[in-house]
């Protein structure tokens, strides 16, 4: 058989050499192009992101550093009683606010108003003897005066005697009578004396002593004082101004102990915050740098401050027993110092004992 071969049409040409392209091993050259493309930018980009991105951070933490290891601080006051008693008053509840002086509670007065009455009667009682002893020592002086007298007679009714016993005038006999009084005259005036210098003894060694400066009556006033200090301390009062805490376990009729704590004042007028920096972040940080407070408990909100100062040594130091490293099993750690930052404004009367704060102090190289 012979074939005839014709040339085909430009339209059949055109028909079958599209599938012959469709089916091609050549055909999907393009697309690997464009996603190979795409994972090289991605590559690219990623990194350079990443590094702008630590860029940023970089310029935005220059001159600044911060910690998380903060806490709001505020004085806490332990509240005792001064004197032994039992509680016969509560004029507070817990959490209340309370001006400095107000009336937290009242021990049973009676006992100390009766020995502030003993003490009152043992200092007039004291003033009445110092008196006493005045007019002892004016009657010893007085009785002093005539023995001296007296003696000055008997001297000279001794003198004459003896000499009309040398004219021979008068008789041995008459002599030892005189002689007999003379002395007796004496131990008068000894006695006297002896008798006024007890007086001036009695009366501090100054006769002419106030009565309130004797040393008796200045022992019965400082009885009286402190009789009427433990009276008054049967009213405790707040210290000062702040919130008054565990309170809820002092009942009317509980007996109370001298120097037990019944109850605690936070002063909330008197806020810091306690940040414990790292010791290798206390290079740029000097007094008075200004500082950004932040406490969980507001997200959003903060607070101005600075830097009031830094501790004199690091936590471990105050702890009860310092870490000794003599054992050779040392392990270097990085210690943290406490650093004391002042809040600045009235902003702090929102904060809390105890809350957990991040600082952040501005040091010199950014400001």
């Amino acid at each position: 058989m012979n074939a005839r071969a014709t040339k085909p049409g430009t339209g059949e040409a055109q028909s079958m050499a599209a599938p012959s392209e469709a089916v091609g091993p050549d055909a999907p050259a393009a697309p690997a192009k464009k996603s190979h493309k795409k994972r090289l930018g991605l590559m690219l980009s990623v990194p350079l992101v990443v590094a702008l991105g630590g860029g940023y951070l970089w310029l935005s933490g220059a001159g600044k550093v911060e910690t998380d290891n903060a806490y709001v601080q505020q004085p806490k006051v332990s509240i005792s009683a001064d004197v032994a008693g039992r509680v016969v008053g509560v004029a507070v509840h817990d959490n209340q606010q309370v001006a400095a002086g107000a009336v937290l509670f009242t021990i049973d007065p009676e006992p100390y108003r009766i020995a502030l009455d003993q003490a009152e009667a043992a200092l007039a009682s004291a003033r009445v003897n110092v008196e006493q002893l005045r007019v002892a020592h004016g009657t010893a002086g007085a009785r002093l005066a005539a023995a001296q007298e007296t003696l000055a007679l008997r001297k000279a009714e001794l003198d004459r005697k003896e000499s009309l016993l040398k004219e021979g005038l008068a008789a041995d006999a008459t002599l030892d009578d005189v002689r007999l009084a003379y002395q007796t005259a004496q131990t008068n005036v000894a006695l006297g004396q002896q008798e006024l210098a007890s007086t001036v003894a009695a009366l501090g060694g100054d006769p002419a002593v106030a009565t309130d400066n004797h040393p008796a009556v200045r022992t019965a006033i400082a009885a009286v004082e402190n009789a009427r200090r433990n009276l008054d301390k049967t009213t405790v009062v707040a210290p000062g101004d702040g919130v008054i805490s565990q309170v809820a376990s002092l009942n009317v009729g509980q007996f109370v102990a001298v120097g037990t704590t019944i109850a605690t004042l936070v002063e909330t007028g008197n806020t810091w915050v306690a940040a414990n920096f790292k010791e290798t972040q206390l290079a740029d940080l000097v007094p008075g740098m200004p500082a950004e407070v932040s406490v969980d408990a507001f997200p959003g909100v903060t607070f101005s401050g600075h830097v009031d100062s830094i501790g004199a040594a690091t936590g471990a130091e105050f702890a009860l027993i310092p870490a000794q490293n003599a054992s050779g099993n040392w392990v270097k750690i990085t210690q943290r110092v406490p650093v004391r930052i002042a809040i600045d404004g009235a902003g702090d009367s929102l904060l809390r004992a105890g809350m957990s704060a991040v600082v952040t102090v501005v040091t010199k190289a950014a400001s």
